[in-house]
């Protein structure tokens, strides 16, 4: 069965950066499942497995605007530390959740921490970069009712 919109896949896949260094894997765990066309992975990933079967491999290079889009300068701001007091041990790297003005929650990593002022940003850990990945398909099939309506891959811990 070919690769394609609401199929759900399992897949192998080791990640790496442009200097070759591995930043995720799924070797030595279960195949990572995902219903293709829903937005479950990267597009520019989810994009080049179209049309694959059980028991193909790639090697696939995403850029970033096809990732985790590109490194936005705007995203890193210094807020007051007083508008963290009540946090415990603040520390460089920490996420935070945060919202906008409009309500919606997001993540920001703590890049620095001054005396008055934190420096966060809220662009992702792989926000500007080219991901390589290799990847192992190990199995398509037939997504549920279920999961066709809730838009992913149901396991044994997902609570609808």
């Amino acid at each position: 069965m070919k690769i394609k919109k609401d199929l759900v896949v399992e897949m192998h896949y080791t990640l790496k950066n442009a200097a070759g260094e591995v930043i995720d894997s799924s070797k030595g765990q279960e195949p990572m499942p995902f219903l293709q066309g829903h937005g479950n992975i990267i597009p520019g990933l989810e994009k080049a497995l179209e049309g694959l079967e059980t028991g193909e491999n790639c090697e696939v290079s995403v850029e970033a605007k096809d990732g985790y889009g590109e490194y936005q300068p705007e995203a890193v701001q210094k807020i007051p530390l007083e508008a963290l007091k009540g946090i415990d041990n603040l520390a460089v790297d920490m996420e935070l959740s945060s919202q906008d003005d409009k309500g919606n929650s997001f993540i920001v990593r703590v890049k620095s921490i001054e005396k008055e002022a934190v420096t966060v940003d809220a662009n992702h850990p792989l926000a500007g970069e080219t991901l390589h990945f290799s990847v192992s398909i190990e199995n398509v099939r037939a997504a549920t009712k279920d999961e066709l309506e809730h838009g992913h891959v149901h396991s044994g811990g997902c609570s609808h």
